[in-house]
């Protein structure tokens, strides 16, 4: 629906560095703005911003032991339905 205004958030797990993640969940909300894109959907309707390890699902944190299925939680891309254009 080109009607629709999203922001994607994208998030990593905590591993690697603060400033590794900021700049990998940017590189994935890039990404995903340019899928969109290119599907049709117009660039002025996507606001996207990397949001790295700052808002974690689980107790995943730096120095906590977790399996891999909870660090997966937390490597994510949120779709946000934020408005309709006018």
């Amino acid at each position: 629906n080109n009607n629709l205004k999203f922001e994607l958030r994208s998030h990593t797990d905590c591993r690697g560095s603060f400033k590794y993640n900021d700049d990998l969940s940017a590189k994935r909300a890039k990404a995903v703005t340019d899928y969109m894109v290119k599907k049709g959907v117009p660039r002025a309707t996507i606001v996207s911003k990397g949001y790295g390890e700052r808002e974690l699902l689980n107790n995943c944190t730096d120095g906590v032991f977790c399996e891999e299925s909870l660090h997966e939680e937390n490597r994510r891309t949120e779709f946000i339905v934020t408005g309709k254009k006018k």
